[in-house]
């Protein structure tokens, strides 16, 4: 069985330094108001970590570009998210 993160292994990621698609509004909102933190276990890439003080992280390096994390993030509407600009991104390596 082969798992996700070796299918995941495959995609390159082009970044394009300065120029984050994707970044959390306000930290404090995740801290303070959002209980669950469902970006850190709903993200398919795993971008979004809790640090050790409890706090959410985002490294977009990875990001599949699904859209996921603003659809969990519903409630407080704290994430910014934008395609790439051309040429940056996610590359699929099976299409």
């Amino acid at each position: 069985m082969i798992r996700i993160e070796e299918k995941l292994f495959q995609n390159r990621y082009r970044v394009d330094a300065g120029r984050s698609h994707i970044e959390i509004a306000d930290a404090d909102v995740c801290a303070i108001h959002c209980q669950d933190k469902p970006c850190t276990f709903c993200c398919p890439a795993g971008c979004y970590a809790l640090d050790n003080a409890g706090r959410v992280t985002l490294i977009t390096d990875g990001c599949l570009e699904c859209g996921t994390c603003r659809v969990i993030c519903g409630e407080h509407r704290n994430v910014r998210w934008e395609y790439p600009r051309g040429g940056y991104g996610i590359l699929f390596k099976f299409g």
